[in-house]
């Protein structure tokens, strides 16, 4: 697509957004509740095309694809966006009505996707259409299916709404294309640090920029989860949170930290969660890997192997004949690298307080924590993970199934992306 053509059809969703504002609020947030109710349904004719087609598109396997979708939207009900919008606006009538704070979108909003999991791309498509902002969005390269579906489901539920949903697919080293995309009044942006610095740094004030950067997550296991069924039970919880999506995601736990002092715990932990993986892997395979990704885990893997070699307290368990999963029992809390792709770290950690001043150098890029074991500690545990900077504090198993309004980077959904005015009437 040229610039020429962006600009165009950015000037068309403005007009559409306009039309779209001289209806009730509470009409488009009803008619979104009925696009998110037709996700969530497993028969709805969105729902089997993205499950149908994804797997191709973006090399996840059919299983996986099933899976993750089946948990991911199992609570985005339109009852869902319905209550996030009154917990972040008010009742949608405040983005009509003179009542005070004035709540509204802005004319515009630009969307730039990142990665291949569908979830967060259909979330950051409707949440501008629920403060009625008409909404451009650039797809992720390796996700170009998930927006055309989602236009698809909107066009067919509300043509009108429809009509506010523009896609324009360019290279990402385009700089023109860029520049027209980022004329838009609002920008959201996902993806690396690199990236989202990049497209702030192009944006022209006084437009609203909200970025979304390199984001990753762990797990943590207390002394009552380090033995027996419940750490059976909890290393096959995790091994469902890594095994969705393959890892990717900014919510797939890289590392798995066991604390409570007990020194053979964490070689308990790393065989439970590889038998776990293993299981994992008979149900829902993993899909392709690059050559990269490959390289990379056959280098760590070597690379454990050598310590383990040399006497250090490290185990490599890995999957035979190929690199579909890998559990590395570590020596210590030291972050070392994370290949994804199934590839999980156990790292010991004496206590909580130990477990959090582990954590700190990654408190910057955390977004979730996985905690189980931890008994009356958990809320105090939970108190020091989100002084760090974690959004998001789960059971295991859990991971991979955020509530439609988890606050992501501490933020709201809506918020971020609302124009808010005071009107004082005394």
């Amino acid at each position: 697509m040229k610039p020429d053509a962006i600009a165009r059809r950015l000037a068309e969703l403005r007009e559409a957004g306009a039309k779209l504002r001289r209806r009730p609020a509470s009409e488009t947030l009803a008619a979104l509740e009925r696009v998110l109710d037709g996700w969530r349904d497993a028969d709805s004719p969105w729902r089997r095309s993205l499950e149908a087609e994804l797997p191709e598109a973006s090399g996840f396997s059919a299983a996986t694809v099933r899976e993750g979708l089946a948990r991911g939207l199992t609570s985005w009900s339109g009852a869902a966006l319905r209550e996030l919008v009154e917990r972040e606006i008010g009742p949608a009538e405040r983005l009509d009505a003179a009542s005070t704070p004035l709540a509204s979108g802005f004319d515009s909003t630009a969307v730039l996707l990142a990665g291949s999991i569908p979830m967060p791309s259909l979330l950051a498509m409707i949440a501008p259409l629920a403060l009625r902002s008409p909404v451009l969005v650039k797809p992720a390269s390796r996700d170009l299916l998930t927006p055309r579906l989602v236009a698809r489901s909107l066009a067919e539920t509300d043509a009108e709404l429809g009509q506010c949903l523009g896609i324009v697919e360019f290279p990402g080293g385009d700089e023109a294309c860029s520049g027209a995309l980022l004329e838009a009044d609002c920008i959201v942006a996902t993806g690396s640090d690199a990236t989202v610095a990049a497209v702030r740094a192009r944006v022209r004030t006084p437009r609203r920029v909200v970025t979304y950067g390199h984001r990753c997550s762990v797990a943590a296991l207390g002394a009552a989860a380090t033995r027996g069924r419940a750490l059976r039970e909890a290393a096959r919880r995790l091994a469902l949170d890594v095994a969705l999506w393959d890892q990717l995601g900014c919510l797939s736990p890289i590392a798995v930290y066991v604390a409570g002092g007990d020194p053979a715990a964490p070689d308990r932990a790393a065989e439970a969660l590889a038998d776990a993986l293993a299981e994992a892997e008979a149900r829902w395979p993993r899909g392709a890997v690059d050559a990269a990704s490959a390289a990379a885990i056959a280098h760590e893997r070597a690379d454990a192997e050598l310590r383990a070699a040399a006497g250090r307290r490290v185990a490599l368990h890995a999957s035979p004949g190929g690199t579909a999963w890998t559990v590395v029992r570590e020596e210590n809390a030291a972050p070392r690298p994370a290949p994804l792709h199934r590839f999980l770290r156990v790292h010991p950690v004496p206590d909580a307080d130990a477990l959090l001043s582990a954590l700190r150098p990654l408190g910057a890029h955390l977004a979730a924590v996985a905690i189980e074991g931890f008994g009356a500690g958990a809320h105090p545990l939970a108190r020091g993970l989100a002084e760090l900077g974690a959004s998001r504090i789960c059971r295991a198993g859990n991971l991979q199934s955020p509530p439609l309004g988890w606050r992501h980077d501490g933020r709201g959904v809506l918020a971020p992306i609302a124009r808010f005015a005071d009107f004082e009437t005394a």
